[in-house]
């Protein structure tokens, strides 16, 4: 027996998640899909279609739909949380909170990812201890932005539950570099030949090394991007500074390295990526409740997300089966990487197998981004706290010490605006 809860299943992410554990059933063999969400019209439209596409894949398993959030966990094996507190004007919301302050308005990054996390961390906590009580061997798979941070809260405030943080950059970015290797060489090379490096935060990561069969191809993997971005207009990064650096930043970086032209780009809004990605979903829901679709439409590329469901069934099946197969996650690094606290929440190459997920060894960073790590991690810890405790002097010092926070003479305005705008979602603060 096999069950897996998903918090947030009204998802438009859900149906590619239950097209990876059919996919993966020969060697993952799941009984019961448990899909909760607090949305009962989009539960019962993404439900029913999660239904149709198990039916025509034959059955491999059961698919049930509730909306009592402990019934879905209680005897669960694996509990997978993609919520968003608040839906997607909170998004919206945050994204606007930072256009009117002159700040990054993003929603991880920034002044709108506190927010979410502010609004997060609460309910992660909370699930975290039905998790104790009703499914006490589960491992909690976090989804939910900002993945980093919000595994940060749950390491600290609920280490009675396993949990790991997951995001779908670095999957992307090692089967982006296998697609131009394979267009150089003629030759397709499978994934689980290949490795990629990368150390960092959460959307704060940089890319460092690329191995296939334990070959380093990392010099030409550089070599040929350097060439790439020369020959673009208007390339992603300045040349010289992948090539200074050595390695491929995260396109979360942008934010930090180009923000100005961040800060520009935003200027140009209306639409905003949440009121993009609310069209988006309501066309996706439109196809879902059409009772011939049974199998997941390619507009849900538009929704972003590649590879979400490869990387959560992967991680599962490694731990479920023993594998001790590599992925990059989000967990606490334990001394993994020599001179970093060993109590932080990194985003590294760890083996996951059934006796948990482990970090791998890791050289540190170089200075020029270790500054920028430990900048943005005192942020985290900062936040973790004020939204565990409603601690606004916690809130303060988050956003004074933030890279792309406020000024001084602004923080407190920018403070009461966040709190004022989320208050229907921040009791802690308002007790």
């Amino acid at each position: 027996m096999l069950k897996i809860a998903v918090i947030g299943g009204g998802s438009t992410y859900t149906p590619e998640l239950i097209k990876g554990f059919i996919d993966l059933h020969e060697r993952l063999p799941l009984t019961e899909l448990a899909l909760m969400d607090i949305q009962p019209q989009r539960l019962e439209i993404v439900g029913d279609f999660c239904e149709r596409i198990v039916e025509h894949a034959g059955k491999p398993f059961r698919v049930t739909i509730t909306d009592n959030r402990r019934e879905a966990i209680r005897g669960a094996d694996y509990v997978i949380t993609q919520l968003r507190v608040g839906f997607i004007p909170a998004r919206r919301e945050d994204e606007y909170l930072g256009k009117r302050h002159g700040l990054i308005g993003q929603e991880t990054t920034g002044i709108g990812g506190m927010a979410k996390a502010l609004r997060t961390i609460p309910v992660l906590l909370s699930i975290a201890r039905d998790m104790a009580e009703l499914a006490p061997r589960a491992l909690l798979v976090n989804f939910t932005n900002p993945s980093g941070l919000v595994t940060e809260a749950l390491t600290r405030y609920a280490p009675q539950v396993a949990s790991v943080g997951l995001c779908n950059s670095p999957i992307t970015t090692k089967m982006g570099i296998l697609e131009e290797l394979a267009h150089a060489t003629g030759t397709s090379i499978a994934p689980e030949r290949a490795r990629l490096d990368s150390l960092g935060l959460n959307h704060l990561t940089w890319y460092r090394g690329f191995t296939v069969d334990g070959e380093n191809v990392w010099p030409k993997v550089i070599a040929a991007y350097v060439e790439a971005l020369r020959k673009e207009t208007e390339p992603e990064w300045p040349p010289e500074l992948v090539e200074t650096l050595g390695m491929i930043p995260n396109s979360y970086l942008q934010y930090y390295y180009n923000t100005s032209e961040k800060l520009l780009n935003q200027e140009k809004w209306p639409p905003s990526r949440a009121e993009q990605v609310l069209k988006i979903e309501a066309e996706l829901l439109r196809q879902y409740a059409e009772p011939s679709q049974v199998t997941v439409p390619a507009d849900i590329m538009k929704r972003g997300g590649a590879y979400y469901s490869t990387l959560a069934t992967q991680v599962i099946n490694a731990h479920r089966n023993n594998l001790g197969q590599e992925e990059i996650v989000n967990v606490r690094q334990n001394g993994a990487v020599p001179g970093y606290p060993a109590d932080w929440v990194m985003e590294l190459p760890c083996r996951i197998d059934s006796g948990g997920i482990h970090p791998l060894p890791a050289n540190p960073l170089p200075q020029a981004c270790f500054g920028l790590v430990a900048q943005v991690k005192a942020y985290e810890l900062l936040t973790v706290e004020a939204a565990v405790h409603g601690d606004r002097k916690a809130l303060y010092e988050a956003l004074l010490v933030h890279p792309l926070g406020p000024e001084a003479a602004q923080v407190k305005p920018v403070m009461e605006d966040l709190l004022q705008t989320n208050r229907a979602y921040l009791p802690q603060f308002f007790a």
